[in-house]
């Protein structure tokens, strides 16, 4: 399973007569088991970081290879295969079907492109288990709590055994105790599966918990194992 390699990526947005540059010539590269929290304040592009890096949206310039491929020269179909194959994503809001129970969501990525079969129900009822919710199987997310809505999509993600997984505010609509499992558990099944794991994220706790750290500053990552870096980020915060 190979990395993740971001060369040079920019993105830019119209805001009237203005062209807002959200991500500025930024680079990144992982290893397969690597986390990395990205933090920064609303507004500074983590959300079209992690759109992009999701293929759910294009930069305008620059390179993002994921598992030694190149996403953004697919078609359409096959990016969608490819995105449904190698990236697990994780959503503040869940984003569960209310009318599928949890079987039935966490079996979504198999029934993208087609009818589910023993292998796929076997597989999902085994992640199931791995999160703890082996009682919840024939639940609806209405009647599951929000720690256990979020052990859902966990497993929805870990579903294809993807080489990436991306997280938004995982933990961001949890409380302190239902935070604190969550990031446990991300962690240790993104361990076990050997997946390069990014979250974007305001909490503390959560990018501690993290590898490593990073801070979008004017568009670029910041890394905060390096000196240099976060000298850089420090100038960058200053008016």
């Amino acid at each position: 399973m190979s990395g993740l390699t971001v060369q040079g990526l920019n993105k830019t947005y119209r805001a009237g007569e203005e062209r807002l540059h959200v991500l500025r010539d930024l680079s990144l590269r992982m290893t397969p088991g690597e986390s990395l929290a990205v933090v920064g304040p609303s507004g500074s592009g983590k959300s079209t970081l992690l759109q992009i890096l999701g293929t759910l949206d294009h930069p305008d310039s620059g390179t993002v290879e994921i598992g030694g491929t190149d996403p953004f020269v697919l078609s359409e179909r096959r990016l969608a295969e490819f995105r449904n194959a190698k990236i697990g994503f994780v959503f503040q809001d869940h984003h569960l079907l209310p009318q599928l129970t949890v079987l039935e969501n966490v079996l979504i990525p198999a029934l993208a492109f087609g009818a589910a079969g023993a292998e796929d129900y076997a597989r999902a009822e085994d992640l199931i288990e791995r999160v703890g919710l082996s009682e919840r199987v024939t639940h609806l997310p209405s009647q599951l709590s929000g720690g256990e809505r979020e052990r859902v999509a966990i497993a929805r993600a870990l579903f294809r055994d993807p080489v990436l997984i991306l997280a938004d505010e995982p933990t961001g609509n949890l409380d302190r105790r239902s935070a604190e499992k969550i990031t446990d558990l991300l962690l240790e099944l993104q361990r076990h599966s050997g997946a390069m794991l990014i979250a974007v994220t305001h909490s503390d706790s959560l990018a501690a918990a993290m590898g490593r750290r990073a801070e979008l500053v004017d568009g670029q990552l910041v890394f905060a194992d390096s000196a240099e870096g976060v000298a850089a980020a420090q100038e960058g915060s200053n008016p």
